[in-house]
């Protein structure tokens, strides 16, 4: 009787064992691929599932959003500038049976693709495109990769340049530009401001040479203001035409 009954418990132990490793729990951003003698038979989830012993296995994947930092990568732009680029790329797997059997590891496969993708995507550019155009280069960086991680069941939903790091003497380089930029400007400001004031000094002086009386005005006016001021001596010409038009006044003669 005692024989027979631990050849009961050593054939049942090992069969409740099995059966409790026949079922699986999944969380609902879980999935699982099953395998059925080595062959690709589904993907089942989230929640309970049964799993025959031996002849199936499984490989459990999360569907969550993967928040992968891009190490910092030596890139050299078009204009010869050496500079450091780091990126963070975010991604999620939408087929889970491909991600299992394109590729041995998506996560290490997303990684070294998206570090070529920034040193190929950045080489084509200035530096001051680097600088100034982000979000047109994380674009263009975003869709290299979807293009690629699409066949792998992934979906790239966005790609951020964090850091460009410049050498100081290039820093110092740029600053220098900068303020030669900036100079530049400012005399270009100043030189359009005097052609506007010529511009409307000749439109005044063409309205004065219309009317002379205008113009007597304007001298009287300009005498005026120059007799205000502490000055000793001031000799100041007189027009041809006022000294005609004072001489023609009654009682000169």
């Amino acid at each position: 009787m005692d024989v027979l009954l631990g050849i009961g418990l050593a054939v049942a132990v090992p069969l409740l064992v099995m059966l409790f490793k026949s079922f699986r729990i999944l969380r609902e951003y879980e999935r699982a691929v099953m395998f059925t003698l080595g062959r690709f038979s589904g993907v089942r989830g989230p929640g309970l599932i049964l799993m025959l012993p031996v002849i199936q296995q499984m490989v459990r994947i999360d569907l969550r959003t993967i928040v992968l930092d891009v190490p910092s990568q030596d890139v050299i732009s078009c204009d010869n500038v050496s500079v450091k680029v780091s990126a963070v790329v975010y991604f999620k797997v939408v087929d889970p049976g491909r991600a299992v059997i394109q590729v041995e590891d998506f996560n290490a496969a997303t990684s070294q693709l998206a570090q070529t993708t920034l040193r190929s995507c950045l080489g084509k550019h200035q530096l001051d495109e680097m600088l100034a155009e982000r979000d047109k280069l994380n674009t263009d960086i975003q869709t290299i990769l979807a293009s690629h991680t699409q066949g792998w069941g992934i979906e790239v939903s966005l790609v951020e340049i964090k850091q460009v790091d410049i050498d100081p003497s290039m820093v110092r380089a740029i600053a220098q530009q900068a303020e030669a930029e900036r100079a530049r400007r400012a005399k270009v400001i100043g030189a359009e401001g005097e052609q506007q004031a010529a511009a409307k000094l000749v439109e005044a002086a063409r309205e004065l040479a219309q009317e002379p009386g205008a113009m007597q005005l304007r001298y009287l006016s300009t005498l005026s203001d120059i007799a205000g001021e502490k000055t000793s001596t001031i000799v100041f010409p007189v027009p041809v035409d006022l000294a005609k038009s004072l001489l023609n006044l009654p009682g000169s003669r």
